[in-house]
């Protein structure tokens, strides 16, 4: 199952783009993935599903947002986030955070997994930064 849906890249791309186009961590990505083919790109997606689906997991196995493993999750993404694409701060992974369920696309397609996953990963989220 793949969480995220690609088939408006292009308009989120531009999206993205003028929203953050001016950052830094916006730069680092431009750089960092202009030479990826369409093979790379669908193995990060595929790779970024796996990590919801992992959440997801959590949530079914009625785990709460600051055990030990979605923890663990927090900092896998963190990590596969500056790995792939730019450094992700604790800030921009909060503000990721907040987005995963202030937008209904990422909720929608996060929830694919399992209803509330976007909400988990965000409660989530919000402790690792807290930290």
């Amino acid at each position: 199952m793949n969480a995220f849906d690609n088939s408006d890249f292009e308009k989120h791309k531009a999206e993205a783009k003028e929203k953050w186009g001016k950052t830094e961590a916006y730069k680092e990505y431009e750089e960092k993935t202009k030479s990826y083919s369409n093979q790379k790109w669908s193995d990060l997606v595929e790779g970024l599903d796996h990590i919801m689906a992992e959440f997801a997991l959590c949530l079914k196995n009625d785990e709460t947002p600051d055990c030990v493993t979605a923890q663990e999750l927090v900092k896998t993404l963190q990590d596969y986030i500056t790995e792939n694409y730019y450094l992700c701060t604790n800030e921009i992974l909060a503000g990721l955070g907040q987005m995963y369920v202030a937008d209904e696309r990422f909720t929608k397609n996060i929830d694919k997994h399992a209803d509330g996953t976007a909400e988990f990963i965000c409660q989530a989220i919000k402790v690792y930064c807290n930290k």
